[in-house]
This record gives structure tokens, sequence and C-alpha cells, in this order.
């Protein structure tokens, strides 16, 4: 997909002498030296990164980190001292100012922190302030408006002040100001630092409900990494103005690119962030249904497993060949498993939270598998993974499979890939 915000080597220096800190930057200092030695403050060093069309994108750090002069970037309201910021194929740089003013009026709404609500106006000319700017007609923003407040759950508190509202129905307007001038991009500035925590809590579950329904372009700014892992498709990391790292919030934890990610993240619940294809992995070994009994249970002996996955052709799962099923068909005179199978198994989507996964980890013989919508084996989670992606920690998993051949599992026999 075609990326909707787009921001390339984006750099802030605050200071009387830029020139200078943009030359001491290009020649590899950092930003201590920047300001120990020229008195310049470079807030924002070389960061680039792209949002898709539709994407709540998180940009989090520390106080300090940048993320706040960033979000300005975007649309102007700090002009960058380096660096381009596109919406699709244009380049916000070059607008002139009725362009800017379009952007910010029409394609841009912001969400700030402290509400800025106008105390004087009442909850509906507050919430249609954007679209005045814009120009609507009197009728149509009242009407806007109204729907905007009732999308944010403040049907009924059109006539009221800003005053009789609480910081959370006050935020609420703040974002129905936003939404009603249908801009396809919102900038959200700390949003929800400045309430309590039940509220806070309340408001990002709004927003999640609304982006699920609305599906807008959203550039969030939080130091909260709770809250970042709980909103963002994916999340940008900044650590005194420059990006350590971007990902989905299970990458982050699962995989941080640095010490200092490791640290943020450390007191994360996992479990509530992993998902079950960040913890799965190649089975060892898994049978076609033509497979004879003996040469399963020989397999199994050695592994001191009780059963394995059996898969037909095209990666679907049949079913569990377990060694007691797998035993008394042999004393029958079963040639083949494929008559033999259990469903005694947990299966799982791979989106599927590792908070999820223990219950069934601990009812079942064999690792869980991780399937796609078709029932096609996708990996699978044993225990010991399991226990081991909650932890932090790493767990060796023994020879992986070079991947499995889609027409192998009809031969009866695949290369060792785990059960």
């Amino acid at each position: 997909m075609a990326s909707h915000v787009r921001a390339e080597g984006l750099t802030k220096v605050f200071g009387d002498a830029p020139k200078k800190a943009l030359e001491a930057q290009g020649s590899g200092r950092d930003a201590a030296w920047i300001r120990e030695q020229l008195g310049q403050t470079l807030a924002v060093d070389d960061v680039s990164f792209e949002v898709e069309a539709g994407e709540l994108f998180v940009v989090m750090g520390l106080s300090g980190s940048g993320k706040s002069t960033v979000i300005r970037m975007l649309n102007r309201l700090v002009e960058p001292s380096a660096g381009e910021v596109w919406i699709g194929d244009e380049r916000v740089g070059a607008l002139d100012n009725r362009g800017l003013r379009e952007l910010r009026q029409r394609r841009m709404s912001m969400v700030f922190q402290h509400f800025a609500l106008f105390p004087h106006r009442t909850v509906v000319e507050n919430a249609a302030f954007g679209l005045k700017v814009q120009g609507v007609e009197p009728d149509e923003r009242r009407e806007r408006a109204e729907e905007a407040l009732e999308t944010v759950g403040l049907a009924g508190w059109s006539e009221h002040y800003p005053s009789e509202l609480s910081g959370g129905m006050q935020q609420r307007v703040g974002l129905a100001r936003g939404l009603a001038t249908q801009a396809d991009i919102l900038l959200m500035d700390e949003p929800f630092s400045a309430l309590d925590p039940l509220i806070r809590r309340e408001m990002q579950g709004l927003l999640a409900e609304l982006q699920s329904e609305l599906q807008r372009t959203i550039v969030f700014i939080t130091h909260d990494l709770n809250e970042a892992m709980l909103l963002g498709d994916r999340i940008c990391v900044l650590r005194q103005g420059r990006v350590v790292q971007i990902g989905t919030g299970a990458q982050i934890i699962a995989s941080p690119a640095s010490d200092y990610v490791a640290e943020f993240v450390a007191d994360v619940d996992r479990s509530r962030v992993l998902t079950a294809d960040i913890a799965m992995r190649e089975p060892r070994r898994v049978f076609a249904p033509t497979a004879s009994p003996q040469e399963v249970l020989d397999w199994l002996a050695g592994q001191e497993a009780n059963g394995v996955y059996v898969l037909a052709e095209d990666g679907r799962v049949l079913g569990v060949a377990r060694d007691d099923r797998l035993a008394r068909g042999l004393g029958e005179g079963a040639r083949e498993i494929g008559g033999l199978l259990t469903d005694d198994y947990a299966n799982v989507p791979p989106d599927t939270l590792l908070a999820d996964l223990s219950a069934l980890a601990a009812r079942n013989s064999v690792p869980i598998a991780v399937t796609d919508d078709t029932g096609k084996l996708l990996g699978v989670v044993p225990r010991a993974r399991l226990l081991a992606s909650l932890a932090g920690t790493e767990v060796s998993t023994g020879p992986q499979a070079a991947g499995r051949d889609p027409n192998g599992a009809g031969r009866g026999r695949q290369e060792p890939a785990d059960a």
C-alpha cells in the first residue's frame, strides 16, 4: 500500500545558528556536542518514517525525545530545518500560504493535549469551529458537528459549555472537532495525557473503537508505552530526537533493536501484546496420512513425544497421530495412519494473544497449532516456547525445517522440520 504520510530526514534545530548545527550534524556530531559547543538544540535528528492510509501510527518517547516537534513539522506548525514531508505525492514544504491553510483546515486535523476549547462557545460551536474556518454554511456545520458529537458519545450536550463538562468529556469535544472536519489525517499530540487514569482508559477504548470503524490515518504522540502498545498499528520509538526502532508492538517487544528499547519495554505485559505468530516455530516433523503406524511410532519414541501433526497435501491439518492410537491400530493390522487420527489438539489463528494460549497449552499433549483461515498449518507453539516468549527469553528449538514441500505430505514422510 502506498504511504499516506511520509517523513524524510526531518531535522529541527532551535537556536540562532541552525546552519552551523546542520553542518555539525552532517559531519557526525551528536545533539550533546551541538548543544555544548554551538549552543544550539538539535531537537529532531534525521527522522524518517512512512504512514499508510488508515494506519494508526504512534510516535513515542520520553520527555525531550522530540516527538511533539515531529508531529508539528508534519503540518509545518514548526518549520523543519532540513528534510521533507509528503502527503501522498504532494510535498508539504512546497506549499504556499494558501496551500498550507488548505492543508491544515481540510486535510489534517489536530487534537491537542489540553483540549483547546473556547470557554465562551457551546459544545456544538466548539465541535463546529473547524468547519466554520473552512467556510461551511451554518446549517451544514451544525449538522456535521452534531453527528461528530454523537459519534464520541456526547449527544444531548450540544448547548452546554466546556466548564460544565468533565475533563474526559472536554477531550471528547476536541476529538469531535477533529472528526467533524472529515480530514483524511488526524494528528493527535498526547491527547489523553492530562486525563486521570480511568478516563484515559475510557478515551483509549473510544479511539480504538472509532478507528476500527472510520479507518482514518492517525499520527498519535505519547510518552506512555502501554498506550502505544494498545493503540498503535506500528510504533516509532524516539530517543534524543533520533529514531531507534519502528515496528509493531509485538515486534518491538520480541526483538528490541537496542538495550535502550529492551529496557523501555521490560515492564510491558508481554502476554497482552505478543501473538501466536511471534511465538510459533516450524514443527520438527509432520506426516502424511499414508505414513505407516510403525514409522510414526518409531519417530515419536525417539522424540519422547505423545503425538505429531498429520497434514493433507495442501498443508491443512487433518489431525494428530497419537502414540496410543497408533499402537492399537498397528496391533489391528492398520497400514496407514489416516484412519487413526484424533482431533485432540488446540488450533488458533496467528493473531491470538499469548495470554489466551496458556490454558490451551496446559490441556493438550501436542504443541498448539497455528493455522490460517483455510486450516493450513503455519507453525506450532510448544509449551516451552510459549513460556520463553512470556518470560522474554530465548529457547532452543532444535533443527528447523528448511521449508516444507507442499507436495511432500503425500509421500508419507518429510524431513525433520516438530510435533
